[in-house]
């Protein structure tokens, strides 16, 4: 008795909305043995003094319990146990009066009905649950026959092989119900006939071919709205459709739709289908990677492609290939990743091209949805990838520079800076082969992937083979396109070349002069209606050199493309392919030439405002009237017959116009100040502007950029700008829904704090205070609201929270936003901003919970380590309630957790005493997590270890007192150098110097053993570009470094001996002379 009054209590505490006290019931539910379950869950249930909350739940672990492992559960009775408990689960559902109780039972007993049925034989094993429906079906008891209908709707086939035996019988049960005098009777019994039905209509129609495919899309329809209803009909219906695409006899547009049934599952219940159809999901990555073979066989027609636009589509792949990666996303990596590497296993090796080519696009695919799992392998990968650029077959060679460049993207910068050695020289081969001009552009395109997130450092030892090799392709497709009008590859090289200079940055200086002078004979001689995309992108590409080389070099040539663009821009119709890049050009340009930029303005200002100031028609037509054909409208429907319109034309150009007054305002500053008067009434109207959200978040993001215009001017000018257009904003912010939008409007006012400072008031900093409070409010009820929504038995607790939908994901954005303007009043205000917010610093605390969103952890993480900074007094008199939390996030999964976390344990070392007694608590934690072998796997999580890292170093250096040295200081030597996080450089290296200079006695080691180790970190520290030059704290850590060495190269015999011992190369020892020199 005393055992069953206990696991009353602790399914009680499953219940408790205290998430530890639930998690806690939980893991001491899960230790109870398989057999006691069954017979605890059921007693329990049975049990009529609890209440019906406690009673329901032990139903529904009850059906889970049969659920997981309906074999196991069902092994661990005898027979004649089997036989009762059916009994006892029929009987408690005839009896209970509890309509509510009866659907759970329902459940149960449905679990039964399907898993009884023999695979072979189909027949029904269990005749009692076919009585037991009989018997509902003749009861006057209006609940039973819900209870049937549950059944049935739950398991269609619950009557087996013998279906036609009781036809008769399934008939009257269904004409009772739908003519029932009970509305949920006759509602129940139409769910059950309706998705029956449904699917067998899909499946006659499918085998028939008698009809098209509307059937099938309502289904899809119905997968895509209301996916938790098919719930019982899961397998049926994914097995229905992976047939249907596997079938390459039947019509396409059958195929199609099941296809699209299949991704939509997955996207509308991922959780359900990873529990309830996990052994499909290989099958499902499957019929997509073989859609994607689906390939012409004339390479020709392919080869001879000069407009990537023009380019023939293949439906079936791209179908495949775009299904695949909706099924990947929603699944996740856990779920796809190793049953799609299976595949693509296989068919790499496969003497069939389109077999390889699948393979080959099935990684660059999966990419987004298995980032996760594929990063951690990303160089297994992409040794894979690399080969196939020297296949035989031009389009599998095509396929391995989409997936390096896709991967370049997906898993920047890790794949740069772990592949680079291979990836770079592999491309660049194959963009010299001109053989074939697609392979060779596609190439090109890769590098510009590869480029755009690679570190200075790793691309700058590339660039003269990759300049050699670029100008060598521009000069060749530059002659081929006078000979033969062919243009793919030099419109591809030239933005290739955009891509390098733009990651270069600096050190393309070097090649500024060999590159300029082809590309302005380019632009000069390309002015044809058939090249205004090769002018467009040489425009694009001769801005962004100017951008890396910087406004000493580029601002002649500047001025006088400058000059070109102005007379040039006025005669161009915006549906131009020029008008785009000539737009961001000037963006960019103004950004090079800064003041020089200034005389240009009246030029550019006009067509700006008018842009801005814009107001698209409107009008409400009959629905006849309505052309939908006219690129220049939208059309929606309103009911009634009637359609709302909106001419369309001219909101990209004030999106784009509203985007370059961010750009001028904040690149001229005081120059573009004149203007800000002019165009201050259309942005505060636009704050509002209704149909389109770029152009409110541009309103928003420009109003800081206006106040920095009248920097100059002092103080008491700005806060009256801000006094001016504030009002406006706040009004803006309080009746916008989009969740992007919002959090521009929270990161405007964050930058407005920042420049403003104490001339606020704190009147007005309290109301900034309330609005942090209501977005954190709203921010809640937005997570209660999707939680409530989302409730699924199915999740799987380990990535429930990994698997953001779009809101989430803005909300997370959100979060951060509001982050980012707690930070600035902290950093503005200090203390004084304390009170204002201390009501809601609980709630902060509260969000750092491991059943929460990473997001949520990191960010108020992220606050709480403001808290400590900035009032630190404060902070360590609540220290108790968040410090066990930190701690605990020194464990989290997710490396930006981490990261946030050890930032703030080394904000606390350098509050004097205040938190030394948890600093030295975590010290054996922090090296734990640097420790870990996949510590530096990711980027995220290179930059957690390095913050990490720095912690440890100002707990040693401010809190050392209480440390063992010995042990702590030659483990810290053990993890320098680092250079992937330069704020934090600041420190690590600050500490290291104190220690080379003191010569502390385990950093010189025996004999002077650690001069080496000295020097090798020093040199890659230097080498590797851990420090920012544009941070003033950087110079005198940088002068410290810089004179160890010198110091050591006074003796020119030991400090030989000590480079040599580093193991520095031959770059690397360069980096060395610099430094000496």
């Amino acid at each position: 008795m005393a055992e069953f009054q206990q696991f009353g209590r602790l399914v009680a505490q499953m219940l408790d909305t205290d998430n530890t006290k639930r998690k806690e019931a939980e893991d001491q539910y899960e230790k109870i043995d398989l057999s006691q379950k069954i017979t605890l869950l059921f007693q329990l249930y049975l049990e009529r003094s609890a209440s019906e909350d406690i009673r329901s739940m032990a139903l529904v672990l009850t059906r889970r319990l049969w659920d997981f492992d309906f074999e196991a559960a069902l092994k661990v009775l005898s027979a004649e146990q089997q036989g009762q408990y059916i009994e006892g689960i029929l009987h408690a559902a005839t009896e209970e009066p509890s309509l509510q109780l009866q659907k759970k039972l329902a459940d149960v007993i449905s679990q039964f009905a399907m898993n009884m049925i023999d695979e072979e034989s189909g027949v029904q094993k269990c005749g009692k649950i076919i009585q037991f429906i009989e018997h509902c079906n003749s009861s006057a008891n209006a609940n039973l026959k819900v209870v049937a209908m549950s059944i049935i709707e739950e398991v269609p086939n619950v009557f087996g092989l013998d279906q036609d035996k009781y036809l008769p019988g399934i008939k009257a049960i269904f004409q009772a119900c739908l003519v029932h005098e009970a509305v949920y009777v006759r509602s129940a019994a139409v769910k059950a006939f309706f998705y029956t039905l449904l699917i067998w209509v899909c499946q006659h129609i499918v085998t028939t071919s008698e009809d098209d495919d509307v059937p099938l899309q309502s289904l899809c329809d119905l997968v895509t709205t209301v996916p938790k209803t098919l719930t019982p009909y899961l397998n049926d219906i994914l097995v229905f459709a992976l047939t249907t695409v596997k079938n390459t006899e039947l019509e396409e547009s059958y195929r199609h739709t099941s296809l699209e049934i299949i991704a939509s599952f997955c996207e509308a219940a991922p959780n359900m289908i990873k529990k309830r159809a996990a052994q499909l999901i290989p099958t499902m990555l499957e019929v997509c990677i073989l859609s994607m073979t689906d390939l012409e066989d004339d390479t020709e027609d392919w080869l001879s492609v000069d407009d990537a636009d023009e380019d023939v589509e293949e439906d079936n792949a791209a179908l495949g290939e775009t299904s695949l990666d909706r099924i990947c996303c929603a699944l996740g990596g856990k779920a796809t990743f190793q049953p799609a590497l299976a595949i693509v296993s296989q068919l790499l090796n496969n003497g069939d091209w389109k077999k390889r080519h699948a393979a080959i696009f099935t990684l660059s695919t999966i990419g987004e949805g298995c980032k996760s799992v594929m990063e951690a392998k990303i160089v297994e990968i992409v040794e894979k990838v690399i080969p196939y650029l020297l296949d035989e077959h031009p389009r599998v060679r095509y396929a391995a520079c989409n997936a390096l460049g896709q991967m370049s993207t997906d898993f920047e910068p890790t794949l740069q800076k772990k592949c680079h050695e291979k990836v770079v020289p592999a491309l660049v081969h194959t963009l010299l082969d001109l053989s074939v001009m697609r392979v060779a552009a596609h190439a090109g395109a890769a590098l510009v992937n590869f480029s755009e997130e690679c570190p200075k450092n790793i691309i700058s030892n590339y660039l003269p083979d990759m300049m050699s090799s670029l100008e060598q392709v521009l000069e060749a497709t530059y002659k081929h396109l006078v000979e033969k009008n062919k243009k793919l590859v030099l419109e591809q090289v030239i933005t290739t070349i955009a891509s390098v200079a733009d990651a270069a940055e600096a050190e393309f200086i070097h090649y500024y002069d060999r590159m300029i002078v082809p590309l302005k004979f380019i632009l000069q001689n390309s002015g044809g209606d058939d090249y205004k995309l090769l002018r467009g992108k040489t425009i694009e590409c001769v801005s962004l050199i100017g951008l890396a080389v910087g406004r000493e070099k580029f601002a002649n040539d500047g001025q006088e493309i400058m000059n070109m663009l102005a007379d040039t821009m006025p005669n161009l119709p915006p549906d131009d392919p020029q008008t785009t890049y000539m737009i961001s050009s000037w963006t960019r340009i103004c950004k090079v030439l800064g003041p020089l930029f200034a005389p240009y303005l009246p030029l550019v200002m006009p067509p700006i405002i008018r842009s801005v100031e814009y107001a698209p028609e409107v009008t409400v037509v009959d629905d006849s009237e309505a052309n939908e054909d006219d690129p220049a409208w939208s059309f929606t429907s309103v009911g009634d017959n009637r359609s709302f319109g909106i001419r369309t034309a001219g909101i990209e150009e004030k999106v784009t116009a509203c985007e370059m007054l961010v750009c001028y305002a904040r690149e001229l500053k005081e120059m573009f100040g004149p203007y800000v008067e002019q165009v201050l009434p259309h942005v505060l109207k636009n704050l509002k502007f209704m149909f389109h959200e770029g152009v409110r978040e541009s309103s928003a993001e420009v109003l800081p950029a206006f106040l920095e215009c009248f920097k100059q001017q002092g103080p008491e000018v700005m806060y009256r700008l801000w006094q001016t257009y504030y009002p406006a904003l706040e009004e803006a912010l309080n009746s916008e829904h989009d969740l992007d939008v919002l959090a521009e409007q929270i990161n405007s006012i964050a930058e407005a704090v920042t420049l403003l400072g104490t001339a606020l008031s704190n009147e007005e900093l309290a109301k900034i205070a309330e609005i942090i409070r209501d977005q954190l409010t709203n921010f809640e009820e937005r997570r209660n609201q999707r939680e409530a929504k989302e409730v699924d038995e199915d999740a799987d607790p380990e990535d429930a929270h990994d698997n953001a939908d779009e809101d989430q994901e803005s909300d997370a954005n959100l979060l951060g936003r509001v982050s980012d303007l707690f930070h600035a009043c902290f950093k503005s205000f200090g203390p004084t901003f304390y009170p204002m917010v201390q009501s809601i610093i609980p709630g902060i605390v509260a969000m750092i919970d491991q059943s929460r969103d990473f997001t949520d952890r990191q960010w108020a993480v992220c606050m709480v380590d403001d808290l400590i900074e900035f009032a630190p007094k404060e902070a360590q008199l609540i220290q108790q309630a968040f410090a066990p939390r930190l701690v605990e996030c020194l464990k989290d999964q997710h490396p930006e957790v981490r990261q946030a976390t050890s930032y703030g344990f080394g904000v606390m070392a350098l509050q004097g005493t205040l938190f030394t007694d948890v600093c030295v608590q975590v010290l054996p934690l922090l090296a734990e997590m640097i420790s870990q072998p996949d510590a530096r796997a990711t980027e995220e999580g290179t930059t957690a270890t390095e913050n990490a890292i720095s912690a440890v170093a100002k707990i040693l250096k401010h809190c050392g007192g209480q440390i063992d040295q010995a042990q702590a200081i030659p483990l810290f030597l053990s993890w320098l150098p680092t250079w992937n996080d330069p704020e934090e450089s600041v420190h690590i290296y600050g500490f290291f110097a104190d220690l080379v200079e003191s010569n502390n006695a385990y950093v010189l080691g025996e004999n002077n053993s650690g001069l080496p180790l000295i020097c090798r970190i020093v040199v890659l520290a230097f080498h590797n570009g851990a420090f920012d030059d544009e941070d003033e704290n950087v110079t005198p850590v940088k002068t410290r470094l810089s004179n160890i060495l010198r110091t050591l190269a006074q003796d020119h015999a030991v400090f030989s001996s000590c480079i040599q011992a580093a193991g520095l190369n031959e770059a690397e020892q360069a980096t060395v002379n610099k430094i000496v020199s």
